[in-house]
């Protein structure tokens, strides 16, 4: 279980006992203790040093407002050595080759990071770490070996490998789901002003999550339990039936089951 509050400012009070208990109440249960990004900054420090030492690191003093136009970093800092005052975050220097990865579920992807993503920060100017180093030093450090996540990460999945490869770091397999969105086409995410999950609710979010992930769940388990669709998926699961779709085609409604 791993609690990724790297943004402190951004975290809600309580939000993360909130997400221990909706997991729990749908029967989402883990091993170990629980890992909070928030408490892992040694780590990620001692990354950095890894990649400094490879010379793969530069200071970057570029605001948002000389970057706000350009959609790939255009490296503007990446062969400056003058000293500066000014805060600075950490960018990679990115390779000019193509890196991909085979999916579970998508297709095989690809890309040129130098050429369709540029540099990108390991660290921001107020001293955060970005969520790219954070996730490849915590999946390391707790054993990962699958990672089954929403699509939207789909592209951001090459940064990851590659800064895997750099700190000679194993490599999970990724399986990528279609995001659920909303009737306006916007994927459910508090950013969205979505409504939270209920566990009152869990029966039936239970069975439409099956649902949409392409399992053929009996009609005699529709809103059943949380607990026998669990252990019903324990042994039915089809990952070939999950669709691979960028984002679902039906909006979300919270509403009965037929």
């Amino acid at each position: 279980m791993r609690i990724e509050d790297i943004d402190p400012p951004r975290c809600q009070d309580g939000a993360s006992d909130h997400i221990l208990r909706t997991l729990d109440a749908f029967g989402m249960h883990w091993d170990g203790s629980i890992c909070y990004q928030s408490q892992q900054q040694q780590s990620y420090l001692h990354a950095l040093a890894q990649l400094q030492q490879q010379d793969l690191l530069y200071p970057c003093i570029c605001s948002r407002s000389q970057l706000q136009a350009k959609t790939i970093y255009p490296g503007n800092c990446r062969d400056q050595f003058t000293p500066s005052e000014q805060a600075s975050a950490w960018r990679i220097k990115v390779p000019n080759m193509e890196l991909g990865f085979e999916d579970l579920i998508l297709p095989a992807y690809e890309e040129n990071l130098a050429q369709q993503v540029g540099d990108f920060i390991l660290q921001r100017k107020d001293g955060l770490f970005a969520y790219q180093l954070a996730v490849v030093v915590d999946d390391a450090q707790q054993g990962i070996t699958h990672i089954i996540r929403g699509a939207d990460l789909y592209q951001q999945t090459p940064r990851q490998v590659f800064l895997q490869k750099c700190l000679t770091l194993p490599t999970p397999s990724y399986g990528h789901i279609p995001l659920i969105i909303n009737d306006t086409g916007q994927k459910l995410s508090k950013q969205n002003l979505a409504q939270a999950i209920s566990a009152s609710q869990g029966p039936l979010l239970m069975s439409q999550a099956l649902q949409r992930l392409g399992q053929n769940l009996p009609g005699e388990l529709m809103g059943a339990p949380v607990a026998e669709q669990l252990a019903w998926s324990i042994g039915a699961w089809e990952r070939k039936n999950v669709p691979a779709f960028y984002q679902d085609p039906v909006p979300f409604l919270q509403s009965p089951l037929p």
